[in-house]
């Protein structure tokens, strides 16, 4: 074996913990949001980031931008919006400067529906953390995304 063939295993070693450690989050997550306020983890996602857009410079995100920020492609965040939508979440209208454009809001059902579900998203979250904490090989991912945290 030769070094470059050592650092590729320790970077695979290290990607499948980090796989492994998202894994662990989003399904402790998802359990608690479904169970608490019938919202799956991209839906809480998606509304987390609609619910930061502003009527400034830049303030409203285009669907490619939403996609990016939930981590989906543009199709499945364009029927994630419309299953929002039909639940009455979301609402989406006409750009006012170019009539091309279609942007998403979040509805005041929705803005209520996030902020009961945070604390549950964010207990759930601390929780996942604290429980890979203990793995050897999962805790030095979780301090990262402590000290991350805290900066």
């Amino acid at each position: 074996m030769t070094a470059t063939d050592t650092a590729l295993t320790g970077l695979a070693q290290g990607w499948c913990a980090l796989s492994l450690l998202h894994g662990r989050i989003e399904a402790h997550i998802e359990r608690a949001l479904r169970t608490g306020h019938d919202l799956s983890v991209r839906e809480y996602s998606l509304l987390n980031v609609l619910s930061r857009q502003h009527d400034g410079e830049g303030g409203h995100l285009q669907m490619k931008q939403v996609a990016e920020a939930v981590v989906l492609s543009q199709s499945a965040t364009t029927r994630l919006v419309t299953r929002l939508e039909d639940r009455g979440l979301l609402t989406r209208y006409l750009c006012p400067t170019d009539r091309r454009g279609i942007y998403t809001d979040v509805s005041e059902a929705g803005l209520r529906l996030l902020a009961a579900a945070r604390p549950t998203n964010d207990t759930a979250l601390r929780e996942a953390l604290d429980e890979a904490a203990s793995n050897p090989e999962l805790a030095p991912l979780v301090r990262a995304v402590g000290s991350r945290a805290a900066a």
